[in-house]
């Protein structure tokens, strides 16, 4: 029973990553693709298409515990993963109402399909077992920001401008993929940098030049590196779960506030607000690719610490009503990644880190308070 649990949850891993394969890749580069598109009846915004899915993703949440009770949450799943694939094909022939119409299609299956997976981690875990099983599941899925972005790398490297071939068969390719696979307000909010702001923004940085737009796809890769590296060494190699998960969160906190730290130094600070043209503001270092990197693994890295711990303490504290538990979870979160990507391309790049860094520390201290009032909940019960 047990070996036959563990299955269930790589499987879940191998699912979702492929699924994400495709949809984070999107995300990453979507703002860029659609700036470079020579389409004169297209006025989509990919800041607003990802704004709308993290916006109809909260609200849905006060459903999907009802679809995921009623039709059970391997169909759930499934029937997402559906709607994701058809989010990833409008870009084969890209159109403003589509574009649009998909992303609140998708907004409702994102929320479906996040509750049925948290519930099924859970259905497939104990008490025991839940730290090793989100992370082996976190680990699986953060290996999609692997395998897209390398693409993107190889294929955009040294382009300047995004063609309407290279942007047909990029989309082409991803969907092949998604086919295949048929601390929430902070989290909200780096949730929204990490994936779709931060690779806007280097591929902006004049001083990266014709290598700017190639590094979106390296930066996503180094991206997923850091959650992969956080999500297997939090999640399965450190066995002391009390200590663990506020040492882990605190340590997340830090490797935030370095990233965003450096990257205020070494990116232009108009970098997600240009739109046409690269960026014109020189930051206080001279940009960095090297630093840029590194920052893109810090994110990945704190990234991982907050999830792998969020998800470890939902399905101890709520291993009987995981479904609902997980629902809220994911309303608050996508509620703030959905202001956040409607904000991002009108506020510069000082102010939206500032905004993480005071998120970040309060979200910090109130899971602190969490684990706080769990510890005592159980010290009480054994007494």
């Amino acid at each position: 029973m047990a070996d036959r649990r563990t299955f269930n949850v790589v499987i879940l891993g191998v699912g979702f990553l492929l699924i994400f394969t495709a949809f984070t890749t999107c995300g990453n580069i979507e703002q860029t693709v659609v700036k470079s598109l020579e389409n004169d009846t297209f006025t989509g915004s990919g800041y607003h298409s990802l704004g709308i899915i993290y916006g109809v993703f909260s609200f849905s949440n006060l459903l999907s515990p009802t679809v995921v009770a009623v039709i059970g949450p391997k169909i759930t799943m499934f029937l997402s993963g559906i709607l994701y694939s058809g989010y990833i094909a409008v870009f084969i022939i890209p159109s403003t109402w589509s574009f649009y119409l998909t992303s609140v299609l998708i907004g409702i299956g994102a929320a479906m399909l996040w509750t049925a997976q948290g519930h099924f981690l859970v259905e497939n875990s104990e008490a025991s077992t839940i730290n090793r099983n989100t992370g082996v599941f976190w680990a699986l899925l953060q290996c999609s920001m692997l395998f897209g972005n390398l693409y993107i790398y190889f294929d955009w490297n040294g382009s300047t401008e995004i063609s309407g071939r290279v942007t047909l068969n990029k989309y082409r390719n991803d969907y092949g993929k998604c086919i295949t696979a048929c601390h929430p307000c902070s989290a909200g909010l780096e949730l929204s940098f990490y994936s779709g702001v931060y690779g806007t923004c280097i591929g902006a940085t004049t001083q990266f030049g014709a290598a700017a737009k190639g590094l979106i796809g390296i930066s996503g890769i180094v991206v997923g590196a850091g959650e992969i590296v956080g999500g297997g060494f939090f999640g399965l190699l450190c066995k002391n779960n009390r200590f663990r998960r506020t040492s882990v969160v605190f340590l997340g906190m830090v490797v935030h506030f370095i990233a965003f730290y450096l990257i205020f130094l070494n990116i232009p600070d108009d970098a997600p607000v240009v739109f046409k043209s690269s960026t014109q503001n020189s930051p206080y270092l001279t940009p960095s690719v090297s630093i840029a990197m590194l920052c893109s693994f810090l994110l990945g890295l704190g990234d991982s610490c907050f999830n792998t711990q969020l998800y470890s303490i939902l399905g101890r504290v709520y291993a009987e009503q995981s479904t609902p538990a997980f629902a809220i979870f994911k309303f608050i979160q996508s509620i703030f990644a959905a202001v956040a990507f409607f904000y991002s391309g009108y506020i510069l790049l000082t102010w939206q880190l500032l905004l993480m860094v005071i998120l970040g520390f309060t979200g910090t201290l109130c899971f602190f308070m969490v684990e706080r009032m769990q510890n005592f909940s159980v010290d009480f019960q054994e007494y």
